[in-house]
C-alpha cells in the first residue's frame, strides 16, 4: 500500500510524486516550472484533467506536494478538491489514475469525467 502526501486541495501518493520527478529529469524542465493540474472542456464525460509542467500565472493559487511546487488555476479547485493522483504500473494499465470524489461520472479511460 502506498503512502499519500497531502496537501489542499489535491493530494499526490508516493509513486506519482516519484514518477513525476523521474519525467522532470529526463525532460529537463526548467526550476521555475511546476506541476500544473487543471481540467478543461472535453472528453467523453465533459471534463478532461490537465497535467503537466508550465510556468506560474497570475490565475494560479501554489502549493507544494512531496517537494513538487504544484500551480492550479483558483477557479479549477471547484472541480479538483480532494483529488487524488496515483501512478499505476500494470500489466493492463499504466500511467496516472485519478480518484476524484467530485465526479459523479467518469469514462472508461479514467481521464474525464462530469461533474
Amino acid at each position: 500500500m502506498q503512502t499519500t502526501i497531502s496537501a489542499l486541495p489535491i493530494s499526490l501518493t508516493q509513486g506519482a510524486v516519484e514518477q513525476l520527478r523521474n519525467i522532470m529529469e529526463s525532460q529537463n524542465i526548467p526550476d521555475e516550472h511546476g506541476l500544473r493540474i487543471g481540467v478543461k472542456g472535453g472528453g467523453c464525460s465533459g471534463f478532461s484533467y490537465q497535467l503537466g509542467f508550465d510556468a506560474k500565472t497570475d490565475q494560479d493559487d501554489e502549493f507544494e506536494i512531496g517537494g513538487l511546487r504544484v500551480f492550479m488555476q483558483k477557479a479549477h479547485a471547484i472541480y479538483l478538491l480532494g483529488m487524488e493522483i496515483d501512478w499505476v504500473d500494470g500489466l493492463n494499465n499504466r500511467g496516472f489514475s485519478f480518484n476524484n470524489p467530485n465526479a459523479t461520472s467518469t469514462c472508461g479511460c479514467g481521464t474525464s469525467f462530469s461533474a
